[in-house]
């Protein structure tokens, strides 16, 4: 079993909790990346990235002076979403630390797929971004199938912490020997089952962190997730969507069409 789950904007170096393990795999179609990123002129890039100047000014002057093999934090411990502080990695134990190794997988448009201790070091580039004078310009066709295939080549079941910006990456390449499980984590609004995003993502790490804690192997124990008052709802969910409702946990109504997922 494999967890995937997506990056954060919001980066940092930390050097004062844990080294990093390995590099991430895909390095040499991150240098192709960083070597486009740095022909961009200024207003080039602040369009790749969608963001403000203050921002891009930030970035831009970081990747001219980025180093993808030197000052480097481990992934799970650099990004620092909404999604990451619920998951709080700084106060695992070296036994939770080793099931998150071998099962929590980042999804990256910069990195393609990380694992929580390959050593990272900030950058912004997120995977629906548009790229400019580029042959290239979706990240989709740039890394096509290579990160879904590095995942099966680990585990046929997947589940699902991803935003759909990410987990389009895995889930289009599925085929009839993978289970993808995604988890849904929304409320009963008017018969429908409707999710908010700083919740979902508040969920999403607490959902890593449960599976941390109880070291689940079988992705059928997730369904006994209780974080953050969601609880799971049997009549709602199928084998491939597992949708946890937050409230008292009674199952109100059916999966209507256009509900949120």
């Amino acid at each position: 079993m494999r967890i995937i789950i997506s990056p954060a904007k919001r980066m940092r170096i930390e050097h004062d909790a844990l080294d990093y393990r390995n590099l991430p795999q895909f390095m040499e179609k991150t240098e192709v990346l960083l070597e486009y990123l740095k022909g961009l002129s200024y207003e080039e890039a602040k369009t790749v990235w969608q963001c403000n100047d203050k921002i891009a000014d930030l970035n831009y002057h970081r990747i001219h002076r980025m180093d993808l093999y030197s000052n480097l934090t481990p992934a799970v411990l650099a990004y620092e979403g909404i999604q990451y502080q619920h998951l709080a990695p700084g106060i695992f134990s070296a036994k939770e630390f080793d099931y998150l190794e071998e099962h929590l997988r980042i999804m990256s448009g910069f990195y393609g797929v990380l694992r929580p201790f390959d050593g990272v070091t900030p950058y912004r580039l997120e995977m629906q971004a548009r790229l400019q004078k580029n042959a290239i310009v979706s990240l989709y066709d740039f890394w096509g199938d290579l990160m879904a295939q590095s995942l099966f080549s680990e585990s046929n079941c997947i589940v699902n912490l991803a935003s759909k910006e990410y987990s389009t990456c895995i889930t289009k390449y599925l085929d009839s020997h993978h289970h993808l499980v995604t988890c849904v984590f929304g409320e009963m609004v008017k018969g429908r089952v409707v999710e908010k995003g700083t919740m979902v993502k508040m969920a999403r790490g607490a959902m890593v962190r449960h599976m941390v804690e109880l070291q689940i192997q079988d992705v059928r124990q997730i369904k006994g997730f209780r974080g953050l008052n969601f609880v799971f709802s049997e009549e709602l969910s199928n084998d491939n969507i597992y949708v946890f409702l937050k409230g008292e946990g009674k199952d109100a109504g059916n999966i209507h069409e256009g509900a949120k997922f």
